[in-house]
This record gives structure tokens, C-alpha cells and sequence, in this order.
């Protein structure tokens, strides 16, 4: 029996065929050297040159000789990466074909894929708001097949309390040890005051926010008289978008909140990159790929510029 277009199984052939594919001839293999992993045995020690990460200065040889010295390690190539996935109702939004949801399940199941062909390893946190599933970290295609499937699986709530992001942040933390790649995969819409837990995570870990949009977001189009429901709190009216007058509050309100996102953004000290239910997937992974290209190369403690393409904002670290 063919599978279901809906299944794990379907998903993922779709996407090898769609994306990945596509990925591997329009980053010629590139993409193979963005999950190194992390410098965990000394090599050697050197003298410190103007690129170089001054967290890895040996201040007491520095001291000793009097010349600044930094230490060289050897790369675990393995990586573990850990996607945090904010199943909230919010997400089951989409003014399109699309909603947040498809775009967050495909993510991760592109990611992870890459991922695994290089024998890394990938887990997930599934958070909806009230319960908390996790996905140990594993390897091979029969594990993303499982991820995705625990992603489609996971219950749609019609109700859920407001989304506390720093909740679902901090259980994160108390989970993931060992330090890893970490995708925080959310539209940001809840209780504020997740940056400081985000902030945590990024201390410890490489973190890269990914930001689920949705056109209607950020315009409201006039459509005549619509019915709107809070996803999360079930609060339902009728507004009419041909109103001129509603169209530029909304317009403001919304403004003002992309600005205190990403003012959130910046005080966590994470790189973000945005995915819209209205993008394609190939030129969203190769924002990504540009982003940790760009992000490795300025790790030496230049300011990272405040943007390098549509959807991606590098926030520059706290000094």
C-alpha cells in the first residue's frame, strides 16, 4: 500500500526529492562542512593572531611569556543537535495554503536529514504549551523518520494557556548536557521575558532562533468584514479590514512588536533567521548556510553586520 502524502514517510521522500536534492547541487557539498563540531582536546598552543576567538586565550602563558598565546584543539567532528520545537496553537496559523506548522515540521526534517547523512546525531523538544515530549538524540534516516512522526502526531489544542517560551527555554536547559547545535524553532508569540533563558541556552550552546511568520502577520490586507480567533485564548470578533483607520493600527501594533522581538532578540546575543509560510525551503537553508559561513567567520570578535540577507538577523554579542 503507497504511503499516506501525509506520512513521515511521504514528507520525507517529498523533500529529499525537493530540497535536499536541490541543495546538493546548488551548494556543490558546501553545506557538509556547517555542522562541525566542537573543540573539545588541546593540540597546541600558539601565538594569538587578529582573527582569533579571544575565549580561547591561555592567560597564564600569555602572562608567562609575555606574548598573547591561544589555545589550539582538536575538532570533535561529531555533532549533536537538539531542535526546540514550539508546537503552541498559534503555529497552526496560515493565511495561505501553508500554515507555521508544515513549515516548522519541514525544517526540522530537512536539517535533521542533513544532519544524519554526516552521522550526526539529532534529538527534539516538542512543547504545546501545557506538555513537554521529548525525542532522545539519534542518528539515520529511520530517526528523522521517527522525529517527523512525532511531530505529526503531536495533539493540535483548539485552547492552551498564553505560550510561556521561557518555560519550554529553561526545561530545555535542565535536558540538554553536552553542548550542541541548537534550533529554537517558534513564532516568538506568548509571555515575554524568554530572552533571558534564550540568553542561557546561547552561553552554552550555538543556538539559531528560527522565527515562523506568516504574511498576514505584518499587513493586513483589506478583505472586507473577517472573523478572528486568539489562537491560544479561543477570544473570537469580527473586524473589518476594509476599515483604513484599523488597517494602520494594525500596521503600528505589529510594527512595534517585530521591533520588541528583535530587541529580545539582541539581548539573548542569538542569531536569528526567519521563515515565512510564503518562502521557498531551498532559499531558506541557504540563508541558513550563509548565516553560519558568516557567523564563523567573524568569530574572531568583529561586529557582525545587521544583516546579510531577506530573513536573517545576526545580532551582534554583548560586549
Amino acid at each position: 500500500m503507497p504511503a499516506s502524502p501525509n506520512s513521515a514517510e511521504a514528507i520525507l521522500k517529498r523533500l529529499e526529492w525537493t530540497v535536499i536534492r536541490k541543495l546538493d547541487g546548488l551548494l556543490q557539498g558546501d553545506y557538509r562542512t556547517l555542522f562541525r563540531g566542537f573543540g573539545l582536546d588541546l593540540a597546541d598552543l600558539r601565538e594569538y593572531q587578529a582573527h582569533d576567538d579571544v575565549r580561547h586565550i591561555d592567560w597564564n602563558v600569555t602572562a608567562r611569556t609575555q606574548v598573547p598565546h591561544v589555545r589550539v584543539y582538536n575538532e570533535d567532528r561529531e555533532v549533536t543537535a537538539w531542535f526546540l520545537l514550539d508546537l503552541s496553537p498559534s503555529v497552526d496559523f496560515g493565511s495561505g495554503p501553508v500554515t507555521k506548522r508544515e513549515v516548522l515540521a519541514e525544517f526540522a526534517a530537512v536539517i535533521a536529514r542533513l544532519l544524519t547523512r554526516q552521522g550526526n546525531k539529532v534529538g527534539a523538544l516538542l512543547y504545546d504549551g501545557i506538555n513537554l515530549y521529548t525525542v532522545p538524540p539519534g542518528g539515520g534516516r529511520i530517526h528523522v523518520l521517527h522525529l517527523i512522526t512525532r511531530i505529526l502526531a503531536n495533539p493540535r489544542l483548539l485552547r492552551a494557556p498564553k505560550t510561556d517560551l521561557g518555560v519550554f527555554l529553561a526545561k530545555a536547559g535542565a535536558v540538554i548536557k553536552r553542548r550542541s547545535l541548537v534550533f529554537v524553532v517558534s513564532d516568538y508569540v506568548g509571555v515575554p521575558g524568554w530572552e533571558k533563558h534564550l540568553a542561557m541556552l546561547t552561553r552554552r550552546h550555538e543556538v539559531l532562533a528560527v522565527r515562523l511568520i506568516d504574511p498576514m502577520d505584518v499587513a493586513m490586507p483589506d478583505i472586507g468584514l473577517l472573523p478572528f480567533e486568539d489562537a491560544e485564548t479561543g477570544e473570537q470578533l469580527f473586524v473589518d479590514t476594509g476599515d483604513r483607520s484599523f488597517r494602520k493600527r494594525f500596521l503600528a501594533a505589529a510594527e512595534a512588536h517585530e521591533a520588541a522581538v528583535f530587541a529580545a532578540f539582541a539581548a539573548a546575543g542569538s542569531d536569528v533567521l526567519e521563515l515565512s509560510t510564503a518562502d521557498d525551503l531551498v532559499d531558506a537553508i541557504r540563508r541558513f548556510a550563509d548565516l553560519r559561513k558568516a557567523s564563523r567567520t567573524l568569530s574572531g570578535g568583529g561586529a557582525i553586520p545587521p544583516h546579510l540577507s531577506d530573513g536573517i538577523r545576526p545580532m551582534e554579542a554583548a560586549t
